[in-house]
């Protein structure tokens, strides 16, 4: 009987590995849709938003200049950028072949959050039938824009988005970012769902590539109906679904790639404005105000109990009895971060570090749902309550 208890204690993550390969199996591949023929390829004007992006807006712009899409225009806007971001992409204009416009960002508005303002003073200069909002930290393969095109015509939506291969290099990014990205996955990990699915809290967009039919942008209302959200992206994938039109998520990361963070602080920063309000929005209206803690509570439980439980048993005469059940569940844990890590591209000696990285995950969500409405984000401090725009 004691057997039996044990393998039942054993379930939860004994199901969680044995369905892993569904996060791998349900996968839509951009590579799958042919780029137009030239005749029918429409201009796209690609956006790129840049604050304070001197380290990356170089090579950002060069993989997009070396695209084989044949028409397009670039349009960077430097939002008040301190470190010289704005006289990189100025030099690299005046080299370029006339399809390369520095915008000056305006002063920021009230109500406005940095990254839709940016992207609207964009839009609002291009010219093309396609919008392309993607951002300076992103390198870009040069079939991505053709392939994205393809899949927006061959299914007949009004948004592309990707989820491209995330750069981790840093020890805290390998620590850390795989628990983000396996929350995703878990949360998204059947993209046909995703696009056919008519309830906007089950569909998701990436803001680091998000192609947008002109048209379908100017009826959402653009970046000004978005002026005061904190994750864009997925607002205005929600709004298209609310809208009745479709959306289009493609695994893409042989196609495109994105360092997001180097620094535990970037982390700590870059994603506390982002994961309570992101879980909520993803989350039943009834079950929304409570979803960042039980993500937590779930990181803990899952990720951190057994190892901290084998522990134990090492320290307390008394806890010997859990020892062989916490051993086995440490050890499907630990296999499955060798899965998810080898997946990911990360040196598998990371997988070892699952604990300290739920732990701190753990505490971003819990962190990010005390911060309530009040957000910080490169250099910049917004307080999102209805009286204080």
């Amino acid at each position: 009987m004691n057997r039996l208890l044990e393998w039942l204690a054993l379930l939860p993550w004994l199901v969680m590995l044995v369905t892993l390969p569904l996060l791998v199996l349900r996968r839509v591949k951009l590579s799958a849709f042919p780029a137009p023929a030239p005749e029918d390829a429409p201009l796209v004007s690609i956006v790129v938003p840049a604050r304070n992006e001197a380290v990356n807006i170089s090579v950002c712009l060069a993989s997009l200049y070396s695209t084989n899409y044949p028409r397009f225009e670039i349009i960077v806007v430097d939002d008040g950028s301190v470190d010289g971001t704005g006289d990189i992409v100025r030099i690299l204009a005046d080299h370029a072949d006339g399809n390369l416009e520095l915008v000056a960002g305006a002063p920021l508005p009230d109500g406005w959050l940095g990254k839709p303002w940016a992207c609207w003073q964009g839009a609002q200069r291009a010219r093309g039938e396609l919008l392309l909002f993607t951002d300076a930290d992103t390198r870009h393969d040069e079939l991505l824009l053709g392939h994205a095109v393809g899949a927006l015509q061959a299914n007949g939506v009004d948004l592309v988005t990707i989820l491209p291969r995330q750069l981790m290099v840093g020890f805290w990014e390998r620590v850390v970012l795989p628990q983000i990205f396996g929350l995703l996955a878990i949360r998204y990990h059947d993209l046909r769902r995703v696009n056919t699915t008519g309830k906007a809290q089950d569909v998701i967009a990436n803001g680091q590539f998000m192609l947008i039919r002109q048209a379908a942008y100017r009826a959402l209302g653009g970046h000004e109906a978005l002026r005061g959200e904190v994750v864009e992206d997925q607002r205005m994938a929600q709004r298209l679904v609310e809208s009745g039109r479709r959306i289009f998520v493609g695994h893409a990361p042989e196609l495109m790639e994105t360092r997001m963070y180097r620094s535990l602080g970037g982390i700590l920063e870059g994603w506390t404005k982002n994961l309570a309000i992101g879980s909520r929005r993803a989350s039943p209206g009834w079950a929304a105000p409570i979803v960042p803690w039980l993500v937590a509570l779930f990181l803990l439980a899952v990720w951190v109990l057994p190892p901290a439980t084998l522990l134990l048993t090492f320290t307390t005469a008394q806890a010997a009895g859990l020892r062989s059940w916490s051993l086995a569940a440490t050890l499907i844990c630990l296999v499955f971060w060798l899965l998810m890590c080898r997946g990911m591209r990360v040196p598998l000696r990371y997988a070892a570090a699952f604990p300290v990285g739920a732990a701190i995950t753990a505490g971003l969500f819990i962190r990010s749902a005390l911060r309530g409405p009040r957000v910080e984000w490169k250099g910049r401090q917004y307080d999102m309550r209805p009286d204080n725009p």
